[in-house]
């Protein structure tokens, strides 16, 4: 693509990867991999256990504390899905919904994991 100027300058761009902007007060963001930001292994972990009890959870009998889970798993799924990374307050109210629904998250492989990713992300 050729235009020119009104000083008769021309700009030509040739192949262009990835991105870019032009003109006064553009900015651009590249996320890699599909739009999604990079997460560190461990979250990216957690976001694959939680996306596995979430499924687990929706063949369990509903109650208070499994739709609190369900919700507290979906907040969980966004946040790493958005962010990269589920933040200290998600992971402790995520810690909190796992123990009120125990009888339930002790009976899948699912629950195990994700209790055992939340664990290792703040300790104990």
């Amino acid at each position: 693509m050729a235009t020119a100027d009104a000083r008769g300058n021309g700009i030509h761009i040739g192949s262009v990867r990835g991105a870019f902007a032009i003109g006064d007060h553009n900015t651009v963001t590249q996320n890699e991999g599909g739009g999604a930001p990079a997460a560190d292994p461990a979250q990216e972990e957690l976001l694959r256990a939680v996306r596995e009890l979430r499924a687990d959870l929706a063949r369990a009998v509903q109650s208070p504390e499994v739709t609190a889970l369900d919700e507290e798993l979906a907040g969980t799924e966004g946040e790493i899905a958005e962010g990269g990374a589920a933040g200290p307050g998600r992971l402790a109210r995520l810690r909190t919904a796992l123990t009120d629904a125990g009888a339930v998250v002790g009976l899948l492989a699912s629950g195990a994991a994700v209790t055992q990713a939340v664990a290792a992300l703040v300790g104990g």
